[in-house]
């Protein structure tokens, strides 16, 4: 069954709501990304209008900004220490905006959102 972003079929007491037309295209939903640590793999998807998102499934390296020298370097991502987004995400390794990193740098907080934009971007945090 696709994944929809139309309202649910179901009211809250629990009786169902008589739908009045099909799904539409335009309301397709897709499963999370759920980006890990690991080898490099993204995947392109058509949005609406055209547009491209890339999917990024499994990365290794971080584009780390120093606040203090405001440089940017690379850096290699060795594990999730914490995560806002679900406590879960930290023994599965799973990379999404706000969790703290631990790279070869020091620990870092992801600001980007990896499942949607392709690339990791963090900034290191001061301890």
């Amino acid at each position: 069954m696709a994944i929809t972003q139309h309202r649910s079929y179901k009211k809250p007491t629990g009786a169902r709501y008589i739908s009045s037309r099909n799904k539409r295209k335009y309301e397709i939903g897709r499963l999370p990304a759920m980006t890990k640590i690991g080898e490099k793999r993204t995947s392109t998807i058509r949005a609406k209008g055209g547009i491209k998102k890339m999917k990024m499934f499994a990365a290794n390296t971080v584009n780390l900004l120093d606040p203090k020298t405001k440089k940017f370097a690379k850096a290699t991502i060795k594990n999730v220490v914490e995560s806002t987004a679900n406590r879960h995400f930290i023994r599965r390794n799973i990379l999404t905006k706000g969790a703290v990193i631990e790279t070869d740098k020091g620990k870092a907080r992801i600001t980007s959102r990896p499942g949607q934009e392709g690339s990791i971007n963090a900034v290191l945090v001061s301890e």
